[in-house]
């Protein structure tokens, strides 16, 4: 038995140990083939004329901001590729910036695409007077500001900011008539572009600041502000921008009617906002008569500036952020059942007394949303719970919320028949830009446009 089992053992071992050679072979015979599935071909380095650009090696996206003057034509950049690799177009190849440029590189079996974008520093970027910031469209080249009542046009400094390398002519340095429109030439390297400055006093209809946490209208970047802010300039025409920081800095708020910040841009308030001159001073102004329209996450500005007493901001406050997805099931609305003849909802599309939809099915959104759940949370129980601990004036609830017992997404405050000072948009369906929408735009904006006007008016006229 003994001799029997030791055979049975080499003939085991020596199949494995065959098994293993034939293995070794197949793997040598792999290394050695010219099939290479494993080569490197991610770009290392991109620069442009000392620049360099950021490579998202993920999306194959390589940004650039370049300086305002560089030309974008006849580019040759500066590549860092993979020993053993090539890319198309070529190094030493010129390349044209006025569009976007793809790029490809190749190594063994292995390719990777790229994209490369490039923009220009804007040459101007910001432009004051009196502490004023000056509405700059760099596509028309135009720069817009409304001084107050009273201001002498006809003598005026400007504070401009230019971006590095750019000059400006005339200086800011001396002062300037301003009686008719103003023509500025800028210039850095081969590039000069005109902008026109046009400075006035007060039109007719109410003085509308559009705030937020840039320092010039053209900072925002987040574009559910930007589309909103862009409906305000195009409807307005008394509309101005201004900063928190102009705030900060003591500008005057005296002459505007309405404050208007939308924030969409994060769920939480930035620091700027909370700090205690920008609240004093922005105290004061409602203590004055000033008004402020708050809407999406800028209605938790309600209890940072003792609106309503501490702890009463709003309790259910969330944000969704891409990737994120498409509304299925039905259209977004709300419900304003017994507030049907409140100046708010006037002339809203309804689909049933005292209901309107602000969002179509199939619209891709963010959900940002910023309000008060009742009977859940708080110990407000109901609406007039909420009515009682806040001083405010619950307004709109969710569609299905005809009592307006459940949830507060529109408000008015304090709560009495006149002298409304604020007004609170907060639901998720208030939504002014649908990113990635593939199935045409939201069918409701023009709710969502009449909403606003009708806030921005009802608290100029109270």
């Amino acid at each position: 038995m003994k001799s029997i089992k030791t055979t049975s053992n080499r003939i085991f071992y020596g199949i494995i140990f065959f098994i293993s050679l034939c293995i070794t072979a197949c793997d040598n015979e792999h290394e050695s083939s010219d099939f290479n599935m494993n080569a490197p071909v991610q770009i290392n380095m991109f620069n442009i004329n000392g620049s360099t650009g950021t490579i998202d090696q993920k999306s194959g996206k390589i940004n650039f901001q370049l300086p305002y003057g560089t030309s974008l034509v006849g580019i040759v950049p500066e590549i860092d590729i993979p020993n053993g690799a090539k890319i198309t177009p070529g190094l030493g190849e010129s390349i044209n910036l006025t569009q976007e440029v793809k790029y490809v590189v190749i190594n063994g079996n292995v390719y990777k695409d790229y994209t490369l974008v490039a923009k220009l520093n804007k040459p101007i970027t910001s432009f004051k007077i009196n502490g004023l910031s000056a509405n700059i469209n760099h596509n028309s080249k135009m720069i817009s500001l409304i001084l107050p009542e009273g201001t002498d046009l006809t003598s005026l400094q400007p504070e401009i900011e230019l971006t590095e390398g750019v000059s400006i002519s005339p200086q800011a340095s001396s002062n300037i008539d301003f009686t008719n429109p103003v023509a500025f030439t800028v210039s850095a390297g081969n590039l000069t572009e005109v902008y026109t400055a046009t400075i006035t006093k007060p039109v007719d209809g109410p003085i509308i600041a559009f705030l937020g946490t840039s320092e010039t209208l053209q900072g925002i970047s987040n574009l559910d502000e930007i589309t909103a802010s862009s409906w305000l300039f195009e409807n307005y025409p008394g509309a101005q921008y201004l900063s928190f920081t102009d705030i900060a800095n003591g500008v005057s708020l005296n002459h505007i009617d309405v404050i208007w910040w939308h924030y969409d841009e994060a769920i939480s308030l930035p620091a700027i906002a909370l700090d205690a001159s920008v609240k004093s001073a922005l105290q004061t102004y409602q203590s004055n008569g000033g008004n402020l329209l708050l809407t999406t996450f800028a209605s938790q500005y309600v209890e940072a500036l003792n609106i309503v007493p501490t702890g009463k901001g709003p309790n259910n406050v969330f944000g969704d952020f891409l990737p994120n997805g498409f509304i299925d099931g039905n259209d977004w609305g709300m419900s304003f059942v017994g507030h049907e003849n409140h100046p708010v909802f006037l002339g809203l599309e309804t689909f049933a007394s005292g209901k309107a939809n602000l969002l179509e099915k199939g619209t891709f959104r963010l959900n940002h949303t910023a309000w008060w759940f009742l009977p859940e949370w708080g110990g407000y129980a109901n609406g007039q719970g909420w009515r009682d601990q806040t001083g405010g004036n619950n307004l709109a609830s969710e569609a299905w919320d005809d009592s307006l017992n459940g949830r507060v997404t529109i408000a008015e405050f304090p709560g009495g028949a006149s002298d409304i000072h604020t007004v609170i948009i907060s639901m998720g369906a208030y939504d002014w830009y649908n990113e990635n929408d593939t199935n045409g735009n939201n069918g409701y904006l023009d709710n969502i446009k009449i909403l606003t006007n009708n806030s921005l008016n009802y608290l100029v006229e109270n």
